[in-house]
């Protein structure tokens, strides 16, 4: 029997406000443990929350971006559950009446074809503590510095066909809270997470299965990995006449497998209430209207606008416009080089392949600006150096910071277009190759771009390549007629 996968993502988001969700503490990454709380966010008794209305402003950005419908009322609920990093024993999120609904999101696969991805809410909440486990003892450490952070929960529609769809569908999610300024999108520091509900059944059915819940996943290829070793157990599972459990699982990223946590909750267990201490929420129509009017070009548009703008390919345009740092680069390079389709070979070439191992997708602490190399390309063009050199200077660029001009310079790099100087050199090669001279004569051609190899090395790659092959045919011309 042939079985098919049914994948719904849930995305949380953390959101780029100053302040918590619902007090003044900060939400900076990174400072010493338990120092960013008050008895608010600690659950103190007595104290009251009063929501960030930042907050709900980047939530309504994503819900329009993600063509929800923003409910006019929506209301805050308790998330009942007892665990270490949960002071209150409860959090704080959206359950009967979320901010947004029925939204889709169109993704773009790896073979080309874009599938409309369902989304059954957004919602807000809070977001919980960290345990810090000891690798040493069998003890764990509770920091709350988290505790409260502003989060949306963007979840799907079982709409996902594969592990690799899921991928996509992150990518896109991503790069649209990126381009909206409301999340960071650093899955490392756990402001974009995704859990994955994944089922498995005959293909053909209308049924959902039995799912898992799968955790512990921090970067897309771990997502795709999870997923598939997930789709591959239970589809030996039911093969085998056994049955599966509806359970939570971690993923193990050293290993590739999933293991079991905990049974899976299911919402009557959290005990849902509307929290008694928050007013139901009213977004303005008004307010939505002006955030619509405010968003920015989006990933998608972006994308289309470079296809139509610059004529580069959608496979170029889909790279570029992946980051929004990415796009900017591109578009101020072609501002000061209006050459589109060279601009792009050279980010998605030469500066992808240095920015490897680093965050691909943020340049913005990229050593070479738009304008240096602007004038690495114009230098090319001019004929002051070759195609070769230039990738050597852009290497030199990359790790220095210099400008292309001084390197050429310091190094003596400017390129041989001097045509007496170069037939100089052919006439040398040829002459100190007079065998193989003599099979290009008596008609094995193929040994030209020997020839030319030839006077590129002994030019140190200096010549001008085309000005080499023109002068080289005039001298085999020359010496073939005699």
């Amino acid at each position: 029997m042939e079985y098919e996968a049914v994948i719904g993502l849930e995305v949380h988001a953390q959101l780029l406000t100053d302040s918590k969700a619902f007090c003044s503490c900060t939400t900076r990454f990174g400072a010493e443990p338990n120092t960013n709380t008050c008895p608010i966010c600690l659950g103190m008794p007595g104290v009251l929350p009063v929501l960030n209305r930042k907050a709900l402003e980047f939530t309504v950005r994503m819900a329009i971006a993600c063509n929800c419908t923003i409910r006019e009322t929506s209301r805050f609920a308790r998330k009942n559950y007892y665990y270490p990093d949960l002071p209150k024993n409860y959090q704080i999120s959206q359950y009967e009446l979320p901010v947004a609904e029925h939204g889709w999101v169109d993704v773009e696969t790896v073979s080309g074809e874009v599938r409309r991805i369902g989304l059954t809410r957004i919602h807000m909440e809070e977001d919980a503590g960290k345990l810090i486990h000891d690798e040493n003892r069998p003890v764990s450490y509770v920091d709350l510095n988290r505790t409260g952070v502003p989060l949306i929960e963007i979840v799907s529609e079982p709409d996902i066909k594969s592990p690799e769809e899921a991928a996509a569908y992150l990518r896109t999610l991503r790069s649209m809270l990126v381009y909206l300024e409301i999340c960071d999108g650093n899955m490392e520091e756990g402001s974009f997470r995704c859990d994955a509900n994944v089922s498995i059944r005959p293909k053909g059915e209308t049924v959902l299965g039995v799912k898992t819940e799968v955790k512990n996943m921090n970067s897309f290829r771990n997502v795709q990995r999870a997923l598939q070793y997930e789709i591959e157990r239970q589809t030996a599972m039911l093969k085998d006449g056994e049955r599966i459990v509806q359970e939570t699982r971690l993923f193990d990223p050293s290993t590739g497998a999933t293991a079991s946590m905990r049974s899976k909750e299911q919402a009557h267990d959290y005990r849902y209430f509307p929290d008694p201490d928050l007013l139901p929420l009213r977004v303005d129509p008004a307010l939505v209207e002006r955030i619509r009017a405010e968003l920015p070009e989006l990933p998608a548009q972006k994308k289309e606008r470079f296809i139509q703008q610059f004529g580069i390919p959608p496979y170029d345009a889909g790279v570029l416009t992946a980051s929004k740092p990415m796009a900017e680069y591109f578009e101020q390079t072609v501002k000061l080089h209006p050459n589109p389709k060279a601009v792009s070979n050279w980010i998605m070439t030469e500066l992808m392949r240095e920015l490897k191992g680093a965050d691909e997708s943020d340049i913005s602490t990229c050593p070479v600006s738009p304008t240096q190399l602007a004038d690495l390309l114009k230098l090319m063009d001019s004929g002051t150096i070759s195609g070769k050199i230039a990738k050597t200077v852009f290497e030199e660029m990359y790790s220095t910071g210099k400008d292309p001009g001084k390197i050429i310079e310091e190094k003596g790099l400017v390129q041989v277009s001097d045509t007496s100087e170069i037939l100089s050199l052919v006439q040398t090669v040829l002459d100190d190759n007079a065998g193989e001279l003599e099979k290009f004569l008596a008609g094995k051609t193929k040994i030209r771009g020997f020839f030319v190899g030839q006077v590129m090395k002994i030019s140190k790659g200096k010549a001008n390549p085309a000005l080499v092959n023109q002068v080289l045919d005039e001298e085999l011309r020359r010496r073939g007629s005699k």
